[in-house]
């Protein structure tokens, strides 16, 4: 169970970020309040995940999905480059994230 909320909180990682730039500096209402409900449920989820997962590896984890998801957002939400370079580098993450799950 612990591994399904870390998913989770990392995915709320990628919803946060986007909606933190959506916030224009905290000028917009409702993504501030997306930013804000987002942020909280992931770190409560990552919060949860590590009492049963190393720190290193939940962190790690969590950062990664949020890492990849946000790339990936700006990529096809917010039409971001999508070089050879950018996406051989999130495959890479990818891979340090699986690694962590299948090494744990």
């Amino acid at each position: 169970m612990a591994w399904v909320v870390l998913v989770v909180a990392g995915v709320l990682e990628t919803v946060w970020a986007a909606a933190l730039s959506a916030t224009k500096g905290f000028t917009k209402l409702w993504p501030t309040v997306v930013f804000l409900v987002a942020l909280i449920a992931s770190m409560g989820g990552l919060a949860y995940a590590l009492r049963s997962i190393p720190l290193g590896t939940g962190y790690a984890v969590w950062v990664g999905i949020g890492a990849v998801g946000t790339a990936l957002y700006g990529i096809f939400a917010l039409h971001d480059p999508a070089t050879v370079g950018r996406i051989a580098c999130l495959v890479l993450i990818v891979a340090g994230v699986v690694g962590l799950k299948v090494l744990h």
